[in-house]
């Protein structure tokens, strides 16, 4: 996800997908504790990126306010 796209998002819907983002990276973290491979390597990286720039557009947001 891109941060642009981030950024057009409502505090709502940014709040809403970073809650389903971290549920997927549980997931996703479970699955290679697990000692399975998981089918995409650089998912869990991807995910933790896109966390962190949710997290800092909320900030942004809210700074502004």
């Amino acid at each position: 996800m891109k941060a642009k796209e981030i950024a057009k998002m409502g505090k709502a819907e940014i709040e809403a997908k970073l809650i389903e983002t971290k549920q997927e990276l549980a997931k996703e973290c479970s699955t290679v504790a697990s000692g399975t491979r998981s089918e995409n390597p650089g998912k869990i990286r991807s995910l933790r990126r896109d966390i962190s720039k949710m997290l800092t557009i909320m900030t942004q947001k809210e700074v502004k306010e």
